[in-house]
């Protein structure tokens, strides 16, 4: 699933190797310092004749943190006794930098995952395959909605990456919260300052967050950029001829401000983490949570889960362009090591497991999991599985759509991060809205 993490991809440089050594880091290796590396079978000492091929992941126990992937590569295997899938993973950061010395000493392994702005740089540096013949068999590229594939395409058209899983972000609702204050689940920005006076009020915290040391949980706030032209003049931001410090994004982070004075969020939003935050909600001590898809599932199973639904947060009234907005974009890809595909049973193995991945088969192992499916597959939901219908409903509403991408994954790691502090800092009153601004646009100069 997509587990929250900090965004740290950079560049493969010594430094890195370095740092990585220093922690004790094998190129390749399946385990973080105290934890046991997870892998696709009980014991591949026997394997025989199989063809052994390793997937790496951004969890450190992959089993049990992200089970949804376990389980396809098992279900997988019982379906090809011939393939071997070693499953491995080390935190996010861990992660990133373990693939970076890999693709210097040439010990990737054969699929891993990796942030969108690390895989680019890999693929303009040969270490990625590209994955357009495998799509093209099978019709396989006909599964997939097109917004899922076009963010990994390289400058010169290679496909060397595919999604992961979604990336469906916003805010679960605590309805019986909300009816005991006489409120109802907001639709503009209006509601939900109206909403988070009242609560406010009766000392009741409107929506948790935790701004310590997981800044980067603002997801539904990322989506509001969406709401004020971000996705159209974000290139030109880039290019430097437009400018981060702007009227539309000053209104947007303004409201921000506004929230912050109501006492929207939660009293201690410095010092607790996101997974307090989520804690704060399952508890049923906040109206809602800024969070995504991924805990669904954690919600579900809580004593607010029968309470909750979701919501793609407020339009607004002096927002630009379309309101009715959701986000449902990829998040970080999968993607295939361009050495390994030279040896032809290896490359057999990884394109079947991939097949697999995203046929309708592996597609419903998300669902049972709660996690979107990547494809345009119609899954089959579960009568327990209530919080992760209402995702799905807010996902399928007629005449809503959802951009390409989120907004911190179309800019570098330095860029995101101060998107992130920005947002919160004017949360905890740090920042103004125009010191807020400029903090972003700093990093663009």
């Amino acid at each position: 699933m997509n587990t929250p993490g900090s965004r740290r991809a950079t560049r493969l440089t010594t430094t890195a190797l370095g740092a990585v050594l220093t922690l004790g880091l094998v190129a390749c290796g399946g385990s973080v310092p105290g934890e046991e590396p997870t892998t696709g079978g009980e014991d591949t000492s026997g394997a025989g004749d199989a063809v052994e091929i390793t997937l790496s992941m951004q969890n450190p126990n992959v089993e049990a943190q992200d089970p949804a992937t376990y389980e396809i590569v098992q279900a997988f295997m019982a379906e090809n006794p011939d393939v071997v899938i070693n499953v491995e993973g080390q935190t996010v950061d861990e992660h990133n930098q373990a693939m970076q010395i890999a693709a210097q000493s040439g010990t990737l392994p054969e699929i891993f995952w990796v942030y969108n702005s690390l895989a680019t740089q890999m693929a303009d540096e040969g270490y990625l395959a590209d994955l357009g013949p495998l799509l093209e068999e099978d019709d396989l590229r006909s599964a997939f909605p097109e917004s899922m594939l076009s963010g990994y395409v390289s400058d010169g058209g290679l496909q060397y990456g595919v999604p992961y899983q979604g990336l469906v972000t916003g805010f679960f609702v605590n309805t019986d919260i909300l009816a005991e204050h006489g409120l109802e689940v907001p639709e503009t920005f209006e509601d939900l300052l109206a909403v988070a006076e009242v609560l406010s009020a009766e000392g009741v915290t409107t929506i948790a967050k935790g701004a310590n040391g997981t800044e980067f949980s603002v997801w539904a706030f990322l989506t509001m950029l969406n709401r004020y032209g971000y996705s159209d003049r974000i290139d030109a931001i880039l290019a430097g001829e437009d400018s981060f410090v702007n009227e539309d994004f000053l209104r947007l982070y303004t409201h921000i401000a506004e929230l912050a004075d109501a006492g929207a969020f939660s009293p201690n939003v410095s010092t607790q983490d996101y997974v307090q935050a989520v804690e704060e909600y399952t508890s049923g001590n906040a109206a809602m949570l800024d969070s995504g898809v991924w805990a669904a599932g954690q919600i579900q199973e809580s004593g607010v889960g029968a309470a909750t639904t979701f919501w793609a947060g407020p339009t607004f009234g002096d927002g630009v362009g379309d309101q009715q907005l959701f986000m449902n974009a990829p998040s970080a890809p999968l993607v295939v090591s361009a050495q390994a595909m030279e040896d032809e049973e290896v490359a057999d193995a990884v394109e079947r497991f991939l097949a697999f991945y995203y046929s309708d088969a592996g597609q419903q192992i998300l669902v049972d999991n709660d996690q979107t499916p990547v494809t345009t597959y119609e899954p089959q939901v579960g009568e327990d599985q209530t919080v992760f219908a209402s995702v799905l409903e807010v996902i399928n509403q007629p005449g809503w759509s959802s951009p390409e991408a989120q907004p911190d994954l179309v800019v570098s790691a330095e860029q995101s991060s101060a998107m992130y502090d920005s947002i919160y800092g004017v949360i905890q009153g740090v920042f103004t809205p125009e010191e807020a601004l400029q903090v972003v646009q700093n990093t663009f100069e």
